[in-house]
């Protein structure tokens, strides 16, 4: 199935490739057409080709992944305890979490990872978005069905994509197919658009009551329709977004008690329980497993799914008898 004649050309497609003793690691970041945006956020295409398994802590984000995988399975589990079953897929979808998974493959991977608003999200996957919230899914298991026409299931898509030549091509094919995704899905509502721009700029600090009022829904009816078409409630979804600009501010070299001040926490112990909750370490660990080495012959560092902060971080492999996953921020402290 040729996806050729679909795409049209396009410019501005940044491709970083580096090839070493360790395999080879390529990472291709282009904004999607501006008629998709601020919906649509951003493309990352990716190919691993690593000579060992690599495994990644995923934290929460205000977004929703699609994952179109070209072939490679990757495994996705809660950390230790959880009760979030595992998942072994080769496109994926997740809507918003509040909590941290795993990422696993075997050293071989390669996709295009669209990052999407909760609201186009809902129009986009013609999906109701607590359906996504806290898993992650096969696109093509979500009774309606991403896809539409031609491309009615997810798996031909990503087939289509992973047949393209090069990056540019894949990405401009993108543009028309969510294009088209996007004027027969259903739309969201204008006012939870409005809702959602508003907790964006409070960084998840705005009320739930206020927010229902500027919008002039009641809170119940604001709950409601973010369960529908956010995935979650907006105390949760000010939850993910608040600890969001924290990872940001900290990143930025902000010491902790000015970030929990500058962020609405209580105090620095509100701070890193939050960050202990959502992301499986303190704020200090997190840090601390950001800046130490990678492991030896574990390829080169993950590209960033979100300007500006650390989204995830590639883990060492588990010493026999270690409980934590975050070894090497445990061996520098």
């Amino acid at each position: 199935m040729s996806a050729g004649r679909w795409y049209a050309a396009r410019t501005h497609t940044a491709v970083r490739s580096l090839h070493g003793p360790d395999g080879l690691w390529e990472v291709a970041l282009a904004r999607p057409h501006p008629r998709l945006r601020p919906g649509v956020i951003s493309y990352r295409g990716f190919r691993l080709a690593l000579g060992t398994p690599r495994r990644r802590l995923e934290v929460p984000i205000g977004a929703v992944t699609l994952l179109l995988g070209f072939g490679d399975r990757l495994r996705i589990r809660g950390l230790t305890g959880s009760a979030r079953p595992p998942v072994s897929l080769v496109s994926v979808v997740s809507g918003l979490t509040t909590r941290p998974v795993i990422g696993e493959h075997d050293g071989r991977l390669a996709g295009v990872e669209v990052l999407l608003t909760p609201w186009a999200s809902f129009t986009l996957l013609a999906t109701e978005q607590h359906e996504l919230a806290e898993r992650a899914l096969d696109p093509d298991a979500l009774g309606t069905g991403a896809g539409r026409g031609r491309w009615d299931r997810v798996g031909d898509l990503a087939s289509a994509l992973g047949s393209l030549p090069r990056w540019s091509d894949r990405f401009g094919f993108l543009d028309d197919v969510l294009t088209r995704w996007s004027d027969d899905g259903p739309p969201c509502s204008p006012r939870i658009v409005r809702a959602w721009d508003a907790l964006v700029r409070s960084r998840g600090r705005a009320s739930v009551a206020r927010i229902a009022e500027e919008v002039g829904w009641s809170v119940r009816q604001l709950e409601n329709r973010f369960r529908e078409q956010i995935g979650v409630g907006p105390k949760a979804a000010g939850r993910i977004l608040r600890l969001q600009h924290a990872r940001r501010l900290l990143a930025a070299g902000r010491g902790q008690a000015e970030t929990a001040a500058l962020c609405g926490f209580y105090d620095q112990a509100h701070l890193s329980g939050e960050f202990k909750a959502m992301t499986g370490c303190t704020p200090r660990r997190f840090a601390l497993a950001g800046a130490a080495p990678l492991p030896a012959h574990s390829g080169p560092p993950s590209a960033a799914r979100l300007a500006g902060e650390q989204t995830s971080l590639v883990l060492a492999p588990r010493p026999p008898g270690q409980r934590t996953v975050f070894a090497k921020a445990e061996r520098r402290r």
